[in-house]
């Protein structure tokens, strides 16, 4: 079977093919042929130095991955031949509270993701891809559907009559769109291309903000909301829209903090911080019990997941190089290799 990995990470040049062992599931595991492949941010900022850990060279990148069942090893009843499955973000974290250990075994980082034609993983690490959804379209659920449904659905769930504020036009940003208009709640968006704002728009969006044309967009939502800002901001830019997303947010709202796209860091207004009586939750992607959670909500919904762009395996380092340029609306997907 062939496989990608980061060599290094000098560039994206260093992502490379190679013809390896066919993999073979042990007991209690299953081997997936990999039909689709999603990319998030993380997999380009490990290769530029910006990941906030520590990365092994050499392993097959990406983290989200679905695919269908081919064989599987002994003591294995929950599956079998022909099942359509998508992975865990976190392949051993079901529920409850997070384990330290759990880093660990994060894929693309420290242990071998899912870029590859096959995978071996254990049986407890899957769930069934939803029946509407073709494997490319699964395969975006796992990081960037779950980390929006779990910045949703904390200690004080969005519903009709909440509002929310989500930030561009990456895969997060436009799931908690998806979600949140879904169950009835007012979406404001940022952006900086009047075409995405559009399209935004006709997504559900009650209001685009230009963050280039308004730089104190925070203030402008908090505008755009009656003056008192919102429940729940999606926070993907990190160290260089938190004090923005300050203004922005309501009250005893909440500032679900998920990425770090931003390079700027000029720190937390901590009085802001104090005065708005947020809760900053941070969002760790989230575990099987959400994403199960996740897929039945999509089922319920018939929500598509939005892709910009499919490549099929040969051409996954353009895929790489497409979601670097940052012009994308929605997920990047690379097509396994059939």
């Amino acid at each position: 079977m062939q496989a990608y990995r980061f060599n290094d990470f000098t560039s994206l040049d260093d992502l490379r093919l190679h013809d390896e062992a066919e993999p073979t599931p042990q007991r209690g595991e299953v081997l997936i042929a990999v039909r689709a492949v999603s990319l998030n941010y993380r997999d380009i900022a490990m290769v530029k130095g910006r990941y906030p850990r520590a990365v092994k060279k050499g392993l097959v990148p990406t983290s989200d991955g679905a695919g269908e069942v081919v064989a599987v090893g002994e003591g294995v009843e929950a599956w079998q031949a022909g099942d359509r499955v998508m992975g865990l973000f976190h392949p051993r974290w079901f529920g409850g509270p997070m384990s330290a250990m759990m880093g660990r075994e994060s894929y693309g980082d420290q242990t071998d993701g899912w870029l590859a034609e096959r995978k071996v993983v254990s049986q407890e690490a899957i769930v069934r891809v939803p029946d509407h959804l073709s494997y490319e379209e699964a395969a975006t659920l796992p990081c960037a559907g779950l980390t929006a449904w779990t910045a949703l659905s904390g200690p004080t769930p969005i519903r009709a009559g909440h509002s929310v504020l989500v930030q561009g036009t990456g895969g997060v940003s436009i799931f908690a769109l998806q979600l949140a208009r879904a169950v009835g709640a007012t979406v404001f968006a940022t952006t900086s291309s009047a075409t995405k704002a559009a399209r935004l728009t006709e997504m559900g969006a009650a209001a685009v903000v230009n963050y280039v044309d308004e730089p104190e967009w925070g203030k402008r939502v908090r505008a755009l909301s009656d003056g008192r800002g919102v429940d729940c901001v999606v926070e993907v830019g990190g160290p260089g829209t938190i004090n923005q997303s300050l203004r922005a947010v309501a009250l005893g709202g909440e500032i679900a903090s998920i990425g770090f796209l931003s390079s700027e860091n000029p720190g937390i207004d901590f009085f802001g911080l104090k005065l708005s009586s947020a809760t900053f939750r941070n969002i760790t992607v989230g575990d099987r019990t959400g994403l199960q959670a996740l897929s039945r909500a999509m089922s319920a919904a018939k929500l598509k997941p939005v892709i910009d762009k499919i490549f099929p395996f040969d051409a996954a380092r353009d895929a790489f190089a497409h979601l670097d340029r940052g012009a994308h609306f929605g997920k990047v997907v690379v097509r396994g290799k059939v």
